[in-house]
Parts: C-alpha cells; structure tokens; sequence
C-alpha cells in the first residue's frame, strides 16, 4: 500500500514527490512514463524562474530535480497510469498500462494540460523559435519588437496586452469580427494604442530563416492574403487538459470537473474526493508557470501528509 501516489512528473509532480517524501511519508512513488520535468524542458531559454539569473534551459533547470527528490526517498515508476478509480476498500487503485494495479492512501495528479494547435504552415517547425503558446514565459525576448497574437478568446486578448506593455507592436489576428472575451478586456485591447486589429483572417503559414521565424501570412475571408514581418508569433487557441486518468470506465470522472475538463480544487489543491488532490496546469484558474506549478505540489504534498496521518494515526 503506498502512502502517496503521484501521477505526472512535471515541476508539480516533482515538488509533491520532494515535500511528500521529506515530510515524512515512507512510500511514495511518481508515476511518469518518460523522463521527469515537463513541458517547461522544452523551453530554449528561462529567464522567469526565481533565483536563476544566468542563461539556462528548461532541460537545465530541471534535471537537478529528480536526483533531490530521490535523495528524500521518492521512488520512479517508468510507467504509464491509465486510470486512478477507488477500489472496494475505499482506497484508491492506480490502473497501470502494463495491466497492473497498486493501492494508495491518497492521490496527487499532476498531468498537465496541452496547448491546441492553431494548425498553420510552419508552426510546428518553428515552435520555440519564434512560435510559441506563453507570454509571460517569451514576452520579454520580444522587447522593442512587434509581435502577432493568434487567438479570439480571453487568454488571448489578455496576453494581447500583456504583450502590447513589452512590445512595440502587437498584431492581434481572429478568424472572426467579434471576440469572445469579456466586453471590458475587448475594449482595453481596442483603446490600446499599439494593438492592431486583424480580423476576418487566419494565419496561413509562419516562415523564417535558420535563426527563427521572420514573418507571417493571414489569408482573409476574402482571399486576399497579407504578409507580416514579425519575429514571435504567440498562438493562444485553447489547451486540452490531460485529465484521462480521472475518467471511469462509465465516462464520468472520478471528481469534479468544470466544462473544460479542468480539475476543480479549493484553494489546498483538494478535489471533492477526500485523499485526491490536482496540481498544475490541469487544475482550474492555473496560472500555468513553473514556479506556481511547483507551489501547488508543495500544498498539495503538506495536505496528503496530514490527509494519511490522519487515516493512519486516527
């Protein structure tokens, strides 16, 4: 029976692994079929991250990671988790791909959420150089510079000017009129003297060079299309959360979750199902940074901990 079973290795599963562990439960294992870190080692450049002040990756910033939270006594299954469910005993049963089960006393889920693809030309081959889905994470390599903002809804038009505070130019371009984000943040970003509107167009293709993208095309409802040279394109149409292993063999989900899959939590990372906690990017209203995601695997690691002591100790 483990103590703790954390699924997902990314800076939240990471951070609950190490304060679970240190804090004093003895068997806690994270679930990660690929190497720990995440999303964020896919990063060229961090710059954002507390205490890092020299020029580092992703990959750098996190594989001291693993090794410190191992050292605690966390151990790693190499291993896909398909499903999470509560076994006859009230327990909860982590569901294995390789057709294995394991008992835990409580649950941390940590499994992120994945940008959706805009889906133009070139997006994919410049993803990192030049394409990428966070502002606050690249905004600041843009400084000076005018950037395009592909996207309708309100993470983009907040982005928008989020952008427009560090940029020279921010080019926003919707397929549609009308934008579907709250009426006062459509007319900030209407007042906004260094926001141009691209509307009725889509992006068609991101082109560049060996240093990274240079440009981009928007075709418009019409046919005609246009060219603009721009080195960043920030692309906010949507996350999928990967919230699979929730779901129940009926289709519902093992706890509450809002219309957009995302995990709904109070503000200790806890979920209606006492013993199971979400932390990261696939919880509601998260702010989808590494040093956040990690504070959530720290709550959530310190209520588990009370959470089994409390089943343990009476």
């Amino acid at each position: 029976m483990l103590d703790c079973a954390i699924i997902g290795g990314g800076p939240a599963g990471l951070t609950a692994g190490l304060y679970t562990t240190r804090g004093g439960l003895a068997n806690v294992v994270m679930y990660e079929k690929g190497m720990p870190g995440g999303q964020i080692t896919q990063s060229s450049e961090i710059e954002n991250y507390p205490g890092v002040t020299g020029e580092i990756t992703g990959m750098e910033l996190m594989m001291p990671w693993p090794e410190q939270c191992q050292r605690f006594g966390l151990k790693h299954e190499m291993v896909e988790v398909t499903r999470v469910s509560k076994s006859e005993s009230g327990h909860f049963l982590i569901h294995k791909l390789d057709g294995t089960t394991e008992e835990a006393l409580s649950v941390i889920v940590g499994t992120g959420s994945t940008p959706k693809k805009a889906g133009f030309v070139g997006e994919e081959t410049f993803f990192g150089r030049g394409v990428s889905t966070c502002a606050t994470c690249d905004g600041f390599f843009y400084k000076g510079k005018e950037v395009a903002v592909v996207g309708g809804g309100d993470t983009a038009l907040e982005e928008a000017l989020y952008l427009a505070k560090i940029c020279a130019k921010v080019y926003l371009i919707h397929r549609r009129e009308q934008f579907r984000a709250a009426p006062n943040t459509i007319e900030r970003v209407k007042n906004s003297g260094n926001i141009e509107l691209v509307l009725n167009a889509v992006p068609e293709e991101v082109y560049g060079d060996k240093m990274g993208v240079t440009g981009i095309r928007v075709k418009f409802q019409d046919g005609s299309t246009r060219n603009i040279d721009v080195p960043g394109v920030f692309t906010f149409v949507g996350y999928n959360v990967n919230n699979e292993v929730l779901k129940q063999d009926d289709g519902s989900f093992l706890c509450e979750v809002n219309a957009w899959g995302e995990v709904v939590v109070d503000i200790s990372m806890r979920t209606n199902v006492h013993g199971l906690f979400a932390v990261g990017d696939m919880r509601i209203a998260a702010p989808k940074q590494v040093v956040c995601a990690a504070g959530d695997g720290a709550t959530a690691a310190l209520q588990a901990i009370a959470y089994v002591d409390e089943i343990l100790n009476g």
